[in-house]
């Protein structure tokens, strides 16, 4: 049985409620189970690469409660995937920023009632090639000469961004424009959302810069912490000053708000209609609130702090009406 942090226990009743609804809804997406003891249907969700893994763990953990229901999760990026929730054709948006105004019209047009939901924490990570001893840290004024549009074509060497660094050419990967890492790291580190050089490698499969780092090296990727762990042989976590001091990205630095400016919520938008009409995605939304922090800690996220788990469940309250 899993276990129910102490900030996620008053999740638990209203998680239990929505269980108990699944159990004896009506529709093809309401349904019992064959023995009358647990929903069946399906759940959509297509959004950030980033986010994912956190919603595969969730779906994951969830079959062993709901073995009934099948959980779908795509990748086409943060605004890949709120194209296709503003569209109608997903239950859930993953989400590594918050919904931009004109996504936000584009579901209001389309008549789809959302509810934003803060569901993990993440450190964008800035990883190079195993073999790099020379970039252990790295302030954001260095990454904005490395990374700033006018650095296309001018900046290809590490020596041009310190001349203590080598001669070594640099050979760039990151995430792609419908991403919201994407988003998130050129305004962080280029004052801008999209202000990046265009002459580098950009994909939204995170696999993609794993590789290219690994395999070069003088490389540099950017994506978020839980691939940089789980690829740690593979690619090598940079250090960030963020104006206070060099500062790896971990649980505590996130949390805590040191990891500046990298440092970052994670989120999940939910239908309203379709929560409120189909019993599966009820009960996999109270189902992954309920157990974040086991969830974040299976995808090696950050889980939530006091203040944000209050957040979520104020969100989960109105997303319930």
């Amino acid at each position: 049985m899993l276990k129910t942090s102490k900030r996620a226990a008053a999740l638990v009743g209203a998680a239990g409620l929505a269980l108990s609804l699944a159990a004896c809804g009506g529709g093809q997406q309401n349904a019992a189970g064959a023995n009358g003891d647990g929903a069946t249907g399906t759940v959509a969700v297509d959004g950030s690469s980033t986010v994912a893994p956190l919603t595969s763990a969730a779906a994951t953990l969830f079959r062993d409660v709901e073995p009934g229901v099948n959980v779908t999760v795509a990748t086409s990026g943060t605004g890949g995937g709120f194209e296709a929730f503003c569209a109608g054709e997903t239950d859930i948006s993953d989400a590594s920023r918050p919904i931009k105004d004109e996504e936000a019209q584009a579901c209001a047009d389309a008549g789809i009632e959302y509810t934003e939901i803060v569901i993990a924490n993440d450190g964008l990570s800035v990883v190079v090639n195993p073999e790099n001893d020379w970039a252990q840290c790295l302030t954001i004024e260095q990454l904005n000469t490395i990374w700033g549009p006018e650095a296309e074509g001018t900046i290809t060497s590490w020596n041009q961004v310190d001349p203590s660094f080598p001669d070594e050419p640099l050979d760039l990967y990151g995430a792609g424009t419908d991403s919201g890492t994407f988003d998130y790291f050129t305004d962080a580190i280029n004052g801008e959302e999209g202000a990046i050089r265009a002459d580098y490698t950009p994909s939204e499969d995170d696999n993609v810069t794993v590789q290219g780092v690994s395999g070069s090296a003088g490389a540099m990727g950017f994506f978020g912490l839980s691939y940089a762990e789980e690829n740690a042989g593979l690619v090598k976590i940079v250090e960030i000053d963020g104006g206070d001091g060099c500062v790896t990205p971990s649980k505590e630095t996130v949390q805590d708000g040191t990891y500046t400016p990298l440092g970052r919520p994670l989120f999940i938008y939910v239908n309203n209609a379709n929560y409120a009409e189909n019993a599966a995605l009820q009960s996999f939304v109270d189902f992954y609130l309920e157990n974040e922090e086991q969830v974040a800690a299976e995808a090696l996220f950050i889980d939530l702090t006091d203040e944000q788990a209050e957040t979520a469940r104020t969100e989960l309250d109105s997303l319930k009406g």
